[in-house]
């Protein structure tokens, strides 16, 4: 809790932090000063006495705690902790982006670090977080299609819910690219944005669904909304193992990818089509992208602060008299 409190706090006065080293110099002369106050006398006739520490001898050294922790509290109240408030105002025209991602099982091949689609959730946050002012919704399919976010400037709900897509969300196997295109479309077909884009990311074998791929091109280019396709993956063979009756066999599959199929998405959409073979060429082809679709976008950010130190400079007064009335009563030392 502590830990989370300095994480939001500034500190106007940042020096007067310095004073803290007040208290380590106060523990060692109080130190000093008890281990000098202590009887060096050793009286023969009560040795048998047993420990006689009553509860006041026991906590002695309550009111010097006391007084560090006032001190502690008071410094850093000087310091003028302050919870800082990020505010923006947004001038100009953004682009409507909606990320389509393939969550169908072919999507957790290794041929990329960790799986294809860990590797493109990945660095598709990461071109979210580059899109500033921009709204960004997100689609999935396997055999049918889903909207996971709708059209949001909040980039925070959209970083969650990119994390939170995994293989299997939809249960229904297959890779439906008709379908999931065709439902991206439609969160863009009311836009009034100037730019409506899809970018479409699999591995471009379709099968399944009950929206074919042209019938979704067709339905882009009505609403002029620009498909740009990555495709993942390649038609090379590797190697896994399988389980069977006799044991875990390792064989060879070899991997399947449409290249037409995408490309045809993208260019009857007046957009581009990319390959990525590994995860380094994801990350340039979102680069590129990021590059052909600008936005005009003007951010003006606004800090505003509220104290935060009220609570400490009382806890430290209200330490501090604790300590005067504990040192002149319970704990008072007569002559």
């Amino acid at each position: 809790m502590l830990k989370e409190w300095f994480d939001h706090i500034e500190f106007a006065y940042t020096w007067a932090l310095g004073l803290l080293l007040l208290v380590p110099v106060l523990i060692i002369e109080y130190i000093r000063k008890g281990s000098k106050g202590q009887a060096s006398m050793l009286v023969t006739t009560t040795h048998f006495i047993g420990d006689t520490g009553s509860l006041k001898v026991v906590m002695r050294h309550l009111p010097f705690v006391l007084r560090c922790l006032a001190i502690v509290c008071l410094v850093v109240a000087l310091a003028r902790p302050q919870k800082k408030y990020t505010e923006e105002n947004t001038n100009g025209e953004g682009i409507d982006i909606i990320l389509c991602f393939d969550i169908s099982g072919s999507m957790t091949e290794r041929d990329f670090q960790p799986n294809r689609l860990e590797a493109a959730k990945e660095v598709a946050s990461e071109f979210v977080k580059q899109r500033p002012g921009d709204r960004i919704g997100i689609t999935i399919f396997s055999n049918q299609s889903f909207t996971l976010c709708p059209l949001t400037t909040d980039h925070n709900a959209v970083l969650t819910q990119i994390r939170n897509i995994q293989s299997g969300y939809l249960q229904d196997e297959g890779t439906a690219i008709g379908s999931g295109l065709a439902t991206s479309v439609d969160r863009l077909r009311a836009s009034q944005s100037k730019s409506k884009i899809v970018v479409l990311l699999t591995d471009g074998v379709d099968f399944g669904g009950t929206i074919p791929p042209d019938i979704a091109r067709d339905m882009a280019k009505l609403y002029k909304v620009k498909v740009y396709t990555v495709g993942v993956g390649s038609e090379k063979e590797i190697e896994e193992v399988a389980n069977t009756p006799f044991g875990p066999v390792r064989q060879t599959k070899k991997l399947e990818y449409n290249e037409k199929l995408l490309q045809d998405l993208a260019t009857q959409t007046g957009a581009q089509y990319f390959h990525a073979l590994d995860r380094d060429a994801l990350e340039k082809i979102y680069a590129s992208i990021n590059q052909l679709e600008k936005s005009q976008v003007e951010i003006t950010s606004y800090n505003r602060f509220t104290d935060e130190y009220l609570p400490l400079l009382l806890a430290g007064l209200a330490l501090l008299l604790l300590e005067i009335v504990l040192r002149y009563t319970v704990f008072r030392k007569f002559p």
